[in-house]
This record gives structure tokens, C-alpha cells and sequence, in this order.
């Protein structure tokens, strides 16, 4: 339903320009429905499966169909008005293909099993897809099924084949760090006349984790500090490596390189792993170097990633946990995960 269009008051008064404002009766069938739609959601299950049934498939005609059945209101008026027998015929022929129609586009949706796949985490401000895969046990193929986030009108299209399955992928933008559970979906058809629409929401249980937006340029990585309390801190180096450095030796792991060194002074240089044994390398909460909490975490977001890539061991303080140094897939993900929740 749209709104009212806007009004402004005159120039003569002085007064503030109200273009595009909405009236408080215009403004309250948009509340009533989003609460409707909050309310209807709330009674939904959570659960990353969904099998369509008639309990959970709705239908109504589609504007197309509501001028079908005004027209076929008029035919049918017509015909009874002059007895035309042709009339009649059209009418009943027409009127025929749209109940057919009906019980063909509810099939479509009805029997159709919906899963979602476990969304990957991915970083704030950046789009998430969701990847959903659409399982047909029967033996006819299910045509033109559309998928969307709920309210957000951007559809994704494809058809099942028969005893067969369909993958779909739907973006949307979860904001802010943290974790977020997936939005509401739903799915929809029109196949095979368009006149009607049949629809279904599903709400998934599924969860996605936001990690912070990694700082633009960051800082180099911060000193290694002693394993022993008597050690001093190794120095810094200027490439922002807190371990020391040696010559190449033939045999050393690509990922003892420096690469940077390399493209700089056009000499193999390796990390020295003795030294790094006597150092641990710590990415503090506290030793950022910026006021914020959401400034700080995006600094520990780029060094988590930045020492990552380096391969190096790397533990996280934050103010309420502490991670062990270790280096991985495994412990870059959890040093993430631990930013994102932080």
C-alpha cells in the first residue's frame, strides 16, 4: 500500500517544507503491518529445514488474476444478458485454465524440501550469502521458484529438476560486528499462468558471525615479549617482524621467507626461528594505542590477519579472555570469532 503523496506549506507563512512527510493516518497501516508481520514471525519455527506442506504454503491470486476474474466476471454477465452460447463456452474454457492453473502453481511449492547451508562468517560492512539448496523427491520437475530475504524484493530464480536438486544464493548485509541470526525468507511461485501467487515464509535457526572491519593501514606488529621474565623484548624490525632474521638457508619453509625483503633488497633473507622460540609474539587489548573499543578491535582484527600471513605463532589478549599463541586456520578463526563476540 503506498502512502499519501507529500504536501508542504506555503512560502507566504514561513513556514518548514513537510514535501514527503506522512500523516499519522497514513503512517499507522504501515505500523499495523509490521507489527502483523513481527507477530506472524515470531509464531514461525526456527530450523534450517524446511519441508513445504499445506500448512505452511499460502496462495492468492496475483493482480494479473484479479483482472482475469473481473473479466471473466463481465464475459460471464455478457453471455447470460444476449444467451451467447459462445459466450458461455469462453467463459467456462477460461475460467477451467485458471482453476488449473491454481492447482498447478500450489503443487510447485507444496512437497519441495528448502535446507540452508551454514553461512560462512565474513567481515562488517561486507555481504553475506546465504547458499540454500532446494530438494524435489517428485518425479515432474518444479518450475520458475523464486527465493529473497523477506521484504527486500531482490529474487533469485531457478527450477528443480525432477527426483533432483537446485542450489540458490541470497546476499544479504548483516551490519555490524557480531553474531546475527539469518533473516527471515521466503520463497515464492507464479508458474505456471502468473494469476496466482503462492508463497512461503521460513525462518532458519541458523547464526552468522560478523567479524570487526580490519583497520585500512595498521600500525606493524607490535614487539615479541620475553618467555622468561629476566629476557628483554627483541627490537622491532622495520618491516614490522618481531622475530629476527637470518640468511637464507636452502631447505627453509617458503613461509620463513620475507618476500617483502626480497622485493626491496633482492636478497633472500629467512626469519630466524631459534630467536622467535625465545619470544612470543602478543596482540594486546591494551596496547593498541587507540581510545575506542571498535577502533582497537580493528587494530587486532589486521594484526590477527597480518601475522596470520606471516605464519608466525601469535596469541590475543582482550579483557575478558586470553588466547594462547598459536598459529593455523584453526586459531585465526577462533582469535576472529573471539573479536567479533568481544
Amino acid at each position: 500500500m503506498s502512502g499519501a503523496p507529500g504536501w508542504s506549506t506555503g512560502p507566504s507563512n514561513g513556514g518548514p517544507s513537510l514535501l514527503g512527510a506522512r500523516s499519522p493516518a497514513t503512517a499507522r497501516p504501515g505500523r499495523l503491518r509490521s507489527r502483523f508481520q513481527r507477530w506472524f514471525q515470531s509464531r514461525l519455527p526456527l530450523a534450517d529445514t524446511l519441508t513445504l506442506t499445506q500448512r505452511n504454503v499460502y496462495i492468492l491470486p496475483s493482480r494479473p488474476g484479479l483482472m482475469l476474474g473481473a473479466t471473466l466476471l463481465v464475459l460471464l454477465v455478457a453471455s447470460i444478458n444476449y444467451q451467447l452460447n459462445l459466450g458461455y463456452l469462453l467463459t467456462f474454457l477460461l475460467a477451467g485454465s485458471a482453476v488449473v492453473g491454481m492447482h498447478v502453481c500450489h503443487g510447485t511449492l507444496r512437497g519441495l524440501r528448502l535446507h540452508l547451508l551454514a553461512p560462512e562468517p565474513t567481515f562488517a560492512t561486507a555481504t553475506t550469502t546465504l547458499e540454500i539448496q532446494l530438494t524435489n523427491e517428485r518425479r515432474r520437475p518444479r518450475r520458475a521458484i523464486a527465493l529473497s530475504v523477506l521484504g527486500t524484493g531482490h529474487w533469485t530464480w531457478a527450477d528443480v529438476p525432477a527426483q533432483g536438486e537446485s542450489r540458490l544464493q541470497v546476499a544479504f548485509q548483516p551490519g555490524q560486528r557480531g553474531r546475527h541470526r539469518v533473516p527471515a525468507l521466503t520463497a515464492e511461485t507464479r508458474y505456471p499462468l502468473g494469476t496466482f501467487r503462492v508463497w512461503t515464509v521460513w525462518c532458519p535457526a541458523a547464526e552468522v558471525v560478523v567479524y570487526p572491519l580490519p583497520e585500512l593501514r595498521p600500525p606493524p606488529l607490535p614487539p615479541g615479549e620475553p618467555r622468561s621474565g629476566g629476557a628483554h623484548a627483541a627490537n622491532a624490525q622495520s618491516s614490522g617482524e618481531f622475530d629476527g632474521v637470518r640468511a637464507y638457508r636452502r631447505g627453509d619453509p617458503r613461509k620463513l621467507v620475507l618476500w617483502k625483503k626480497l622485493a626491496k633488497a633482492d636478497e633472500l633473507i629467512s626469519r630466524d626461528t631459534q630467536q622467535a622460540q625465545r619470544h612470543e609474539l602478543w596482540l594486546d587489548y591494551e596496547q593498541t594505542g587507540l581510545p575506542g573499543k571498535e577502533a582497537r578491535l580493528c587494530r587486532l582484527c589486521a594484526w590477527v590477519l597480518a601475522a596470520d600471513r606471516l605464519g608466525v605463532d601469535f596469541g590475543l589478549r582482550l579483557p575478558a579472555l586470553q588466547l594462547r599463541p598459536s598459529s593455523g586456520p584453526a586459531h585465526r578463526l577462533a582469535c576472529l570469532e573471539a573479536l567479533a563476540l568481544c
